[in-house]
């Protein structure tokens, strides 16, 4: 039987403005973004997202697990929400229940479709391709567990898919996703600096991992863009100013290659990455300022612009692009925003701020 983790839990009183019309879509709306509220009850928020970018609440779907409730970086992660490519289905971490979620996607916001342990102590991010499903555990011994996941959100674990992390109990790992084809896992590990590849079978499991040391200090989180390229964040442990990213170029079933090793942006604490066409947009946690960078045909990277946008004094963390590449969401979770940016080639111009929302958000998908 698990050992169940004690957390100091933080109320918070929540107010969202709610759009009238009770279940019914908003005609008006081109998209939805989905927020995990990481709440001692856990949740995920739903917002309609206008042709112009703006949000409007519609909708809190119960995970039935529960999140921390801690404010900050609660779940220092990319991805504790992601959305299947053909919008039928979103599943979201339970950290501290050790928990995932699935939730049928429907014109009123989300059903709830099931609830799995996932084979671990803490998960803090997920990933799909198709109708597998992948999670990552940080706490204790970290591993990724597999899961099959049906249109109407049922999840069922996938047998012997259990695979322990290179870097044992110290690995902290941010990230886990399925590279664009499918045929690999990435994760990340904070705690060692190791990026590690795991083959995806024909059976849903996966053998591995293969590892290699990140080419910058503490990667968290990436993303894939042109040229088979993936681009990572290095940390590179808060130093001041010294925050990097590198790219590697996908192999298909090795190692990645790297192309550009650690290219700084001048800023601290690069942590999350959200590509867009030819731009990755890395988010600078401790300079609250989110770097864009050109990403050739080749996989290379290039420095654009170090402050692409600024947050101001809020402290940006999880952050996510509308699949139409036109608007970029920044979570902040220390004040309970959500940052709307309009994306103008390697430019962000900042529109609106939607608040309201609980301390403890983190993880953010849009469509």
């Amino acid at each position: 039987m698990k050992t169940k983790f004690l957390l100091s839990l933080i109320g918070v009183a929540i107010s969202y403005a709610v759009c009238t019309g009770g279940a019914a879509t908003d005609k008006s709306q081109n998209g939805r973004v989905y927020v995990l509220s990481n709440k001692p009850e856990n949740s995920v928020l739903v917002f309609n997202r206008a042709s112009n970018g703006s949000l409007t609440f519609i909708q809190e779907a119960s995970t039935q697990g529960a999140g921390t409730g801690a404010t900050g970086d609660p779940l220092q992660s990319q991805g504790s929400v992601a959305l299947s490519a053909d919008n039928k289905v979103l599943l979201a971490v339970n950290p501290a229940s050790g928990e995932l979620t699935a939730f049928r996607v429907i014109d009123a916001g989300l059903q709830f479709g099931s609830k799995v342990s996932s084979d671990g102590f803490f998960p803090v991010s997920v990933t799909v391709y198709g109708r597998l499903v992948y999670v990552v555990n940080q706490l204790g011994v970290p591993n990724i567990t597999g899961y099959t996941v049906s249109d109407t959100g049922q999840l069922v674990e996938i047998p012997n898919s259990q695979r322990d992390l290179a870097g044992g109990p110290l690995a902290l790992p941010a990230e886990v996703s399925f590279t664009p084809a499918g045929t690999q896992l990435i994760v990340t590990e904070k705690g060692t600096g190791l990026l590690e590849i795991f083959n995806v079978l024909a059976s849903g499991q996966t053998d591995g991992p293969l590892s290699e040391p990140s080419r910058g200090k503490t990667p968290f989180g990436f993303a894939f863009g042109p040229g088979g390229s993936v681009v990572v964040s290095e940390a590179e442990g808060g130093l001041p100013l010294l925050a990097t990213a590198s790219s590697y170029r996908l192999t298909g079933d090795d190692i990645p290659q790297p192309v550009s090793p650690k290219m700084t942006d001048h800023n601290t604490a690069a942590c999350w990455v959200v590509v867009t066409g030819e731009v990755a947009w890395v988010v600078n946690t401790a300079s609250a300022a989110i770097s864009s960078y050109h990403i050739g045909n080749d996989a290379s990277i290039t420095l654009v612009n170090p402050v692409a946008g600024s947050t101001g004094t809020a402290v940006p963390i999880d952050a996510a692009a509308s699949r139409d590449e036109h608007f970029l969401y920044q979570v902040f979770s220390t004040t309970g925003q959500i940052a709307v940016f309009g994306i103008n080639g390697s430019a962000l111009t900042p529109l609106t701020i939607v608040g309201g929302l609980p301390l403890s958000i983190q993880g953010i998908a849009a469509r």
